[in-house]
């Protein structure tokens, strides 16, 4: 059976934290193949107590001050020992229990006797704090994901995106605040040949993360990225796009403090 790694990177969240600790806890009663990395900045409210509560469930607690979001991502994949691995932070969780059960069901079955795909990815839900839907998120993913795909956003988003591991390495550049998986994730799908749609909607993200609440810095970061990618003229293109698809209410937030 595969080894899959999940890391969950925490700060303070207490409120937010249990419902993913919860949610790791089921996949494992189906696909106890799973190994839990929590990488904890040193947290100050009832997390410790909270992470102690899910001692079970977690099998590798790191818990110390870091230099920001990506820094703890780092410390997360250095210790990952998974054939895959997937972020899913303080107030994401698993779309619905028995879920990693079925999605290796279904690689096992699409890649018996061939290479295992570098990036398995499926759809993600959008949830408020009380873990009620949203929507779903957009861009949605293409039925077949490549490198250039992300030229029209980043269409898959982190927690759905399930990485081979022998194609991740750490975040090139820890200085990004907001958008340092963008980047990763386009390392990993330029190393990857083949990439498998589940089909199925993969976590349901909670809506109001750091991103989302800071969307001109994210925007700016990506623009870096997409150029380092993909070259300027393509970069700033794929922005103009970005901005005419963007709701007029959301466009003039951000074009206010541009």
């Amino acid at each position: 059976m595969l080894l899959f790694s999940v890391i969950t990177i925490c700060y303070n969240d207490a409120l937010h934290l249990e419902r993913t600790l919860r949610s790791v806890a089921e996949q494992k009663e189906t696909f106890p193949s799973i190994q839990y990395i929590v990488v904890d900045g040193a947290s100050t409210d009832a997390t410790p107590k909270l992470l102690a509560q899910y001692g079970e469930t977690v099998d590798l607690l790191i818990s110390e001050p870091d230099k920001g979001i990506y820094d703890a991502m780092n410390k997360g994949l250095k210790a990952v020992r998974g054939d895959y691995v997937c972020f899913l932070n303080s107030g994401d969780k698993f779309h619905a229990p028995g879920q990693l059960y079925e999605v290796f069901e279904r690689v096992s079955g699409e890649y018996a006797g061939r290479e295992l795909p570098g990036v398995i990815y499926g759809e993600t839900d959008l949830v408020d704090e009380k873990g009620t839907f949203l929507r779903k998120r957009t861009p949605r993913p293409p039925r077949s994901l490549s490198h250039a795909s992300f030229l029209r956003g980043m269409c898959v988003c982190h927690q759905s995106f399930y990485a081979r591991t022998a194609l991740c390495e750490a975040y090139d550049d820890e200085s990004y605040r907001l958008s340092g998986d963008f980047d990763w994730c386009l390392d990993v799908l330029h190393k990857s040949k083949d990439n498998f749609d589940t089909g199925l909607t993969l976590t349901d993200y909670l809506a109001e993360g750091l991103t989302t609440r800071n969307r001109r810095a994210s925007l700016v970061e990506r623009l870096r990225i997409m150029i380092r990618h993909y070259g300027l003229l393509p970069a700033v293109l794929a922005h103009v796009w970005f901005l005419f698809r963007t709701p007029a209410s959301e466009l003039r937030t951000i074009l206010r403090f541009w």
